[in-house]
């Protein structure tokens, strides 16, 4: 409309229109934002779907695919899924007569075991959080297809950078846009994107209805942060190698897990919670993916309302988001958290 290098920010509650019934593609600002539809064609586009479609949450996105399931329907769950998640399930839908069934999805033959007449939704997250299990999308789209269900893969911590998961058999992508694709831990929302346009319209109706859809402001700083993502993504993983085979040289650690790409990393130790209040680069807080490094501890922290659940997480699990400072810094700072020699 300009020539704006930038999409602008389109900060405004509605649009005047030409005359009854007939307006220039925007009308109210819950049903569609030039800024948001900026946002929503790129997220599309990254994921290599049709749609993309934006909400105020990850969760918001997450409420939006359960209510595609009716009274009596039936979830199959990985086991190790956020914590919100699950609690939004077994808490939430679970008393509006949803099923769920949890179960370890790095073994697909589990999934498979778990599915009933009635499964409606195979809910794949991977790599996994906390826990960082890396299941095989291909494997249980396959599954949840066969059994007539859809397959949904969060891609929160992967990113489309490096991870496609509706070129391997997906149904329908979920992000929380307040992680890696904002990048910069200043904005909070999600996505979902599709390919099947009935699906697509089923989705959208629920969007419009219940209407947890993301400010102009918040759209333009999710679009910021793809600009960068290509960039922050290969600083994300350099630095989370370089911790973890860190963490799996010291005494006191164990199960260091790093799925091998972007800056996740857990790990086990018996002062879990001493450490993560000793360490100063590392700052104590939940959410992940944006520049600088966090770290958590998942039990205490995200995650209390799986406690005594099957998807419950190890009181000593550290879970560290690593940022794009400098490695070493990284390093530096585990060790004095731990009381051990800082390396040279």
């Amino acid at each position: 409309m300009t020539g704006a290098v930038v999409v602008p920010i389109f900060q405004t509650s509605t649009f005047a229109q030409e005359a009854v019934g007939k307006h220039k593609g925007y009308e109210y600002a819950r049903t569609g934002n030039p800024t948001r539809t900026a946002l929503e064609t790129c997220l599309a586009a990254l994921e290599g779907g049709r749609w993309g479609l934006a909400f105020a949450s990850g969760m918001a996105a997450t409420d939006a695919i359960a209510h595609l399931l009716s009274k009596g329907d039936h979830v199959v769950m990985t086991d190790d899924v956020y914590g919100g998640t699950y609690r939004l399930f077994t808490k939430v839908f679970g008393r509006l007569g949803i099923g769920l069934t949890a179960v370890d999805m790095r073994k697909p033959e589990a999934a498979r075991r778990a599915m009933r007449p009635r499964t409606k939704l195979v809910w794949i997250e991977t790599p996994s959080n906390p826990m960082m299990k890396v299941q095989d999308i291909a494997a249980l789209s396959e599954i949840a297809h066969k059994g007539k269900a859809l397959a949904i893969v969060d891609n929160t911590f992967a990113s489309p950078y490096l991870q496609n998961p509706l070129k391997l058999g997906a149904d329908v992508v979920l992000h929380s846009t307040t992680k890696y694709l904002g990048g910069h831990s200043d904005t909070v929302g999600g996505a979902v994107v599709v390919s099947d346009p009935q699906l697509h319209e089923q989705v959208r109706f629920v969007q419009l209805s219940v209407g947890a859809v993301p400010g102009p402001l918040d759209c333009f700083l999710v679009h910021r942060g793809l600009r960068t993502l290509h960039l922050r993504m290969a600083a994300h993983a350099e630095n989370a190698r370089a911790v973890a085979e860190f963490l799996k040289q010291q005494p006191g650690v164990s199960d260091v897990r790093w799925p091998g790409f972007a800056g996740m990393v857990c790990f086990r130790h018996e002062d879990a919670t001493a450490i993560a209040s000793r360490t100063k680069v590392f700052s104590l807080a939940e959410s992940l993916g944006g520049v600088e490094s966090l770290l958590e501890v998942p039990q205490a922290m995200t995650h209390q309302s799986v406690e005594d659940s099957d998807a419950a997480v190890p009181a000593d699990l550290v879970r560290l988001s690593c940022g794009i400072e400098d490695p070493a810094d990284l390093v530096a700072d585990l060790a004095q958290a731990m009381g051990l020699p800082v390396p040279a």
